[in-house]
Formats: structure tokens, C-alpha cells, sequence
């Protein structure tokens, strides 16, 4: 069975902007995929390409074996998205907005009633069906919005941060949705910045500055792209702990996550009892210090700080020359 989505030096310029640089990767048949990056990195450039609401500059991208530059409209057919900003109209009733989509999404006539009825009950909303959208609570609307996107059972769901703004119950809640949702055989493309959100897909793509710089499951980039041994240090300072350590020999990363210090070393065991000596050397107390299993926070501070550093060192190396 061909994959899903299938993308190939896809690139988009707006005039000396270049919002997409020569993306490639693949999406299977069924499967969570989660297109991770900070804003701006070129997340939903991407996927408004692949929706076929904006045109690429170069590159190649097929979606359920359709051209986006020539098959657009049996793209959109076969396709739901959810877009970053609320799409719904705020006057209508829940039902209103429910019954609008159905006749955008063209959903045949007898089986309009079950789908409307299927969509209130996937978002919790059967009770709320006369309430005016507007008055919903923002997870309850992202909720709505994903039923009507699902309304005329897309093979390929796009979501393009669909939990910004949203609590962290809902946030859950809302997951839960979408594993449901893909355990049905649906493919699921969603954007995200949100690190914890990114545990849930099946694999992940990072994209920063516009190029996707890895690619894999949360484990593969757990366990295959950090260059050494995180280490986590509480200590009384963490801030100045970090700045003291970050030049210390052997030390990769050091990054405050929350009350703690996340450090990067390249041997475990020497780079524990380096750590400890320097700190208290500058009369910082050490609680506790110890190898911790990598997060993805991790890797992606870890990837972006050496394509920072790639990047800083190509500029070096072209004005020197």
C-alpha cells in the first residue's frame, strides 16, 4: 500500500523569505504523524501546501497518490483540516455550524443525520447542540471544529496546531480524540510545538528555519540523535549552574528545564564528577545529580543548538574565504 503522503524538495519562497526549504519525507497509511517545530519554522507553510491552499514555489508532494499541483480538488475531497485559527462561525448554533460543513464537504444526503448525530457525540456535545459557538469554551470549540473536519470521513486528517490556546485537560481530552480517531485507520498529520503532544505520534519530523533536520519515532530520536549522556543536576542555582558548566571540557548542552539543570556530557561518569567539583567550587549546592533518560525537549534543544552552530560555522567559513 503506497504511503499516505509523499513530499519531495517541497519549497516555498516568499520573495527573499524561504518558508520551506527543500522538505522531503513520507507519511504511512494509518499512522500519527506529528510535524514538530517552533513558530516560524515552517510548519504550516508545509501543510497549507499539502492542502492545496497555497502553491509551492518548487518541489514535488502527492496526497493519497494525488498531484497537489494538478489533483487539488480530489485532494480536498479526500482530506479534513482543521486549521491554527478557529474556522467555525461564533453566531451559529452547534448544529448550524455542523449542518454548513456537511453540505461544504458535499456528505450525501442519507447519511447526513447520522454523520451530524456521530460528530456531536465524538465532541461531547449532543446536550449543547442548540448552544451558540461563540459562548463554547475554547477546547469544547477545537472539539467542534474536529467533528465538522471529520464530518465526510476524510482518509487524511491535517491539524495545524489544534490545541493552541487550549488547557492542558483539554489538551488531553483532545488527544484522546485524535487517537481514537487514527485507531479507525485514519492518518493523522498534526502540527505541534508542544513537546508532550509530540509523545503521542506514531513518528515525528522536526523542522527548524525552515528545513526538516530529522525525522523518526519518539524513541529513535530519543535514543539515536542525542551525542551523549543528559544528566540532571538540582541544584540552588540553576541558572548560574548552567552559565558555570556550559564551557566546562566534555560538557555538550546545559539547558534549565523547569527548577532543574539538564546537562549533556560526553562521558557519564567523568562528566558527574566534573559537574559536581565546579559547582562546588563556586559554593552552589548540589541536591542531587544524576543520568536521566533523554526527553524530547532534550533532543530538540540539543538539534537546534548544533544546527545553530552548523549554520554559525558555514558563515565563518564563507566570510573567511
Amino acid at each position: 500500500m503506497e504511503d499516505a503522503v509523499v513530499v519531495k524538495d517541497l519549497t516555498r519562497v516568499f520573495g527573499d523569505f524561504v518558508a520551506v526549504d527543500r522538505v522531503s519525507f513520507s507519511v504511512k497509511r494509518g499512522e500519527i504523524f506529528g510535524f514538530l517545530g517552533p513558530n516560524g519554522a515552517g510548519k504550516s507553510t508545509t501543510i497549507r501546501m499539502l492542502n492545496g491552499i497555497l502553491m509551492p514555489t518548487s518541489g514535488q508532494a502527492h496526497v493519497l497518490g494525488f498531484d497537489i499541483y494538478t489533483q487539488v480538488d480530489r485532494i480536498k475531497e479526500n482530506i479534513g483540516y482543521m486549521s491554527q485559527k478557529f474556522s467555525l462561525y461564533d453566531d451559529l448554533k452547534v448544529i448550524e455550524n455542523i449542518e454548513f460543513y456537511g453540505g461544504i464537504y458535499q456528505v450525501a444526503k442519507q447519511k447526513r443525520q447520522q454523520r451530524y448525530e456521530w460528530a456531536l457525540r465524538m465532541a461531547g456535545l449532543t446536550d449543547k447542540r442548540e448552544a451558540i459557538t461563540g459562548a463554547l469554551a475554547v477546547g469544547w470549540k477545537q472539539r467542534l471544529a474536529l467533528g465538522c473536519a471529520l464530518l465526510h470521513e476524510p482518509q487524511v486528517l491535517f491539524l495545524d496546531e489544534p490545541t493552541s490556546g487550549v488547557d492542558p485537560k483539554s489538551r488531553r481530552d483532545f488527544w484522546d480524540l485524535i487517537g481514537e480517531i487514527a485507531d479507525r485507520g485514519t492518518t493523522v498529520f498534526v502540527t505541534t510545538h508542544y513537546m508532550d503532544e509530540a509523545e503521542h505520534c506514531d513518528r515525528l519530523g522536526l523542522i527548524y528555519r525552515a528545513r526538516l533536520i530529522t525525522i523518526g519515532t519518539p524513541e529513535e530520536l530519543k535514543y539515536g540523535s542525542m551525542p551523549g549522556t543528559v544528566v540532571e543536576v538540582e541544584a540552588s542555582d540553576p541558572v548560574r549552574a548552567a552559565d558555570l558548566v556550559r564551557n566546562v571540557n566534555g560538557v555538550l548542552e546545559a539547558a534549565v528545564f523547569g527548577a532543574n539543570l539538564h546537562v549533556v556530557v560526553r562521558d557519564k561518569k567523568e562528566g558527574i564528577r566534573t559537574i559536581s567539583r565546579v559547582l562546588a567550587g563556586a559554593a552552589i549546592e548540589v541536591t542531587s545529580i544524576r543520568p536521566i533518560e533523554p526527553s524530547l525537549e532534550d533532543v530538540f534543544v540539543s538539534l537546534i543548538r548544533s544546527e545553530d552552530l552548523a549554520d554559525e560555522n558555514g558563515a565563518r567559513d564563507a566570510a573567511g574565504s
